[in-house]
């Protein structure tokens, strides 16, 4: 088989692109019928170095990391969620989820990025599959019978079925009718703090929105700490304005608002990396057409809240995967799509509730106190908890 003219031809080589590819061959298909379109270069020793230095951290669920072991990019240098406090500042009532109760080693783990794309880069290139490198996509044409993909570069790919998984490439401006603005910016960083609890992770909610802290070992010096040392990976969401004037400060006096808003649980905070902004929003739109499927951040963007994105992401190229090793046709996308639909309306609901409630009212308002006291009671009833974290942890299965 020509390998420019492949079965199968995702877009996109991020995680959710990578795992995809993995899992095909993993469920038998032929890696030569198999092309990954990558819009960075080949890994040179410059583009090496740049991945290797970035400093995104991400949470995987422990669902997503039996699933990267199936496929041998698992285990890589993380660090174990035992327990994960879910709190309100100001309020009584929290949540305390924890491993123990289901008899696993971790509900999950904290990595950087750069060191799960380098596993999974190097599973994909032990299969077989075909990577084409600085392939940006420049525009899709659908036949009956394939999907032809032409490049920037001026080349074109013929594949059966076409899977996008690189964040709204195409299919963008229908994914906007169903977008929504949470009048939110995150604001990303490494921080340390004076009195780690070791594998406890905290999602805190303020009038604003939701401080989380991620345990995170350090492989190297960063933040001037000895090598193994923890430190937190710090998503703040709060409004675009207070962004912007918390960026502006000085690293002491960030730190100051950062522990005024946190509290104390964690000590004092007393070093903290360069910080970067994300604007926040919702995108979900699972588009599917007879020969081409969106998965993962292509299908749905989703507010960092509870960690889900790229664990959705994870489900879907399982399920996807799972469907094409039974027929590589247009009618494996259909099935994709009704299996998919339950674990991708629950996490996505749940998510933009979460992230409306302390978005868009105030404090005090009647469904901030809800979802305060809530908390509460999601502590004391043993199933709720449970059922809980088995979402976080494995979706809706």
């Amino acid at each position: 088989m020509n390998p420019t003219s492949p079965t199968i031809a995702i877009c996109g080589a991020g995680p959710t692109g990578l795992a995809l590819a993995a899992l095909l061959v993993k469920q038998g298909l032929n890696p030569k019928s198999i092309t990954l379109l990558d819009t960075k270069p080949a890994l040179d020793l410059t583009t090496r170095a740049q991945t290797a230095s970035d400093p995104r951290s991400i949470a995987l669920s422990q669902g997503s990391a039996q699933l990267l072991e199936t496929i041998g990019a698992w285990p890589i240098h993380s660090t174990a969620i035992q327990q994960i406090h879910i709190s309100r500042r100001g309020h009584f009532g929290r949540t305390l989820l924890d491993a123990t109760e289901h008899n696993l080693p971790a509900l999950g783990y904290v990595t950087r990025y750069a060191t799960l794309v380098e596993a999974l880069n190097n599973t994909t290139a032990r299969s077989g599959v075909t990577t084409i490198h600085a392939a940006q996509v420049a525009k899709l044409e659908e036949h009956y019978q394939n999907v032809n993909i032409h490049l920037a570069s001026g080349s074109s790919v013929s594949a059966d079925i076409v899977i996008q998984a690189e964040g709204g490439q195409f299919g963008e401006q229908a994914m906007k009718k169903q977008s929504r603005d949470y009048h939110q910016t995150a604001i990303v960083a490494q921080v340390a703090v004076t009195a780690p609890i070791m594998h406890r992770a905290f999602e805190r909610f303020t009038e604003e929105g939701p401080i989380a802290l991620l345990p995170h070992k350090s492989e190297d010096n960063m933040l001037g700490a000895r090598p193994d040392s923890t430190h937190y990976s710090l998503v703040w969401c709060v409004r675009p304005a207070t962004a912007a004037k918390l960026i502006a400060l000085a690293d002491e006096a960030f730190l100051e608002a950062l522990g005024e808003a946190f509290g104390t649980r964690l000590g004092t905070f007393r070093y903290v990396s360069q910080r970067n902004t994300y604007p926040l929003g919702l995108n979900a739109y699972p588009a599917v057409t007879q020969r081409t499927v969106a998965i993962g951040n292509a299908s749905q963007t989703l507010h960092p809240v509870a960690g889900q994105g790229l664990n959705l992401g994870l489900r879907d190229a399982a399920v996807l995967a799972r469907c094409l090793s039974q027929q590589v046709s247009p009618s494996a996308l259909q099935r994709f799509q009704k299996e998919r639909r339950i674990d991708r309306k629950m996490t996505v609901g749940i998510t933009d509730l979460m992230a409306r409630v302390f978005a868009s009212t105030p404090d005090g308002s009647l469904p901030q106190t809800i979802l305060g006291l809530s908390l509460g009671l999601i502590d004391s009833i043993t199933p709720v908890r449970k059922l809980l974290a088995d979402q976080m942890m494995f979706g809706r299965r």
